[in-house]
């Protein structure tokens, strides 16, 4: 494994040298998200394999390239969980990055599977992250090669070990644009003893009204979704506090097996809702509290009422306003075609002044010559 950590290390300093751009890619399972990028292809699938786990100690180290279901089989057999829910989106999506093979054809090596570069690249997380953390809550450290092929360690195996800027957490939604992943130690947690979904039927300002009602109590709720008139809650905990959430909650109990392929669904966007590959998906980050977002289209809500999908054929501005306006931002998640005139506008909702010039400190430190993901985040940057 050091050969082809070298090797990548060695194609990084000719890259930058002769300011070769490159597009970083582990299992491809996320090329679709994101603005298109160009360049040669800087593979890390090869570099893969469990480096150290301690389940007494709650922490994990891994490659980047090591799939997310080895990982996840691995806690598993120990009764522990990536309490994030790392979306694996390991089914064929449309992709927007020039060049890109289109995901069924990709050699099963490892690629067209979710990895863990991947994943803490995107910095995406599932139907659990507002209960449990997200993605950059949980991790503790990285290795990565910067834009000059430097070898970097930050953080460590344990949540206090931060100092100055925690540059490992910052590798959490980067895109590759600071940097090739190469391992990471995350933390872990117990799986729950016990889980439950409840089904209610509920209107869409009814339905916010209850998460938020329900976040503020101490009931032991892991996942809410809603969509079409259609509440699911997800209990998760000890036989007793599940119990006695679901006495107070009420609802239709579902069955475990169609429960839990209905949160795989949400999680990976294997659910019906997603299933209009040939619609511009907007991903809406807001206040929980927000009122139902006056919008054409049809939505999904996550989060207890923090994340809102929306899936319609609508203009940005319109979309980024609405987000704004609910005390949040708008991404472009998935887009029909690559040239089409919301996703010219940018993927990302624009940055106010002060960040984007933070970014580009942080893109110049990282990568000085510019090669990693170029406009991946952001036309231009």
């Amino acid at each position: 494994m050091d050969t082809i950590a070298q090797q990548l290390a060695q194609t990084l300093r000719e890259a930058s040298a002769n300011k070769t751009p490159l597009r970083i890619v582990g299992g491809g399972t996320k090329d679709f998200y994101g603005n298109p990028t160009t360049g040669e292809t800087l593979s890390t699938s090869a570099y893969r394999g469990i480096v150290d786990y301690e389940p007494t100690e709650l922490v994990i180290t891994a490659r980047a390239g090591t799939l997310l279901a080895e990982i996840e089989a691995a806690l598993r057999d120990k009764g522990q969980m990536l309490a994030f829910e790392p979306p694996h989106f390991s089914t064929a999506l449309p992709s927007p990055l020039a060049g890109s093979a289109p995901l069924a054809s990709l050699s099963p090596e490892g690629e067209g599977k979710s990895t863990l570069g991947g994943c803490i690249a995107a910095g995406l997380s599932g139907p659990r992250r507002p209960y449990a953390g997200a993605v950059r809550d949980l991790v503790l450290g990285v290795r990565i090669l910067d834009g000059n092929g430097a070898d970097l360690r930050f953080g460590g195996q344990v949540m206090k070990n931060v100092a100055g800027y925690d540059v490992s957490r910052l590798m959490a939604g980067s895109m590759g644009t600071l940097g090739v992943i190469l391992e990471v130690s995350l933390k872990t947690l117990p799986l729950p003893a016990t889980e439950m979904t409840l089904h209610q039927q509920h209107n869409e300002a009814d339905a916010i009204r209850l998460m938020n009602t329900w976040a503020s109590q101490p009931l032991p709720i892991s996942a809410t979704a809603w969509s079409s008139g259609n509440l699911r809650i997800r209990l998760s905990g000890a036989a007793s506090a599940v119990a006695a959430a679901q006495k107070k909650l009420g609802g239709d109990v579902v069955d475990s097996a169609p429960a839990a392929a209905f949160w795989q669904g949400i999680r990976d966007h294997q659910d019906s809702f997603f299933a209009h590959s040939d619609a511009m998906l907007w991903r809406l980050s807001v206040k929980s509290t927000a009122p139902v977002i006056k919008l054409p289209g049809a939505a999904l809500i996550e989060w207890s009422g923090a994340l809102r999908w929306l899936r319609a054929e609508t203009s940005a501005e319109s979309v980024r306003a609405a987000a704004a306006q609910a005390g949040g931002h708008a991404t472009l998640f998935r887009g029909a075609h690559v040239g089409h005139g919301a996703r010219a506008g940018g993927v990302f909702h624009p940055l106010p002044q002060p960040l984007a010039t933070l970014h580009k400190k942080l893109k110049q430190t990282f990568d000085p010559a510019g090669i990693l993901n170029p406009g991946r985040l952001y036309p231009g940057m």
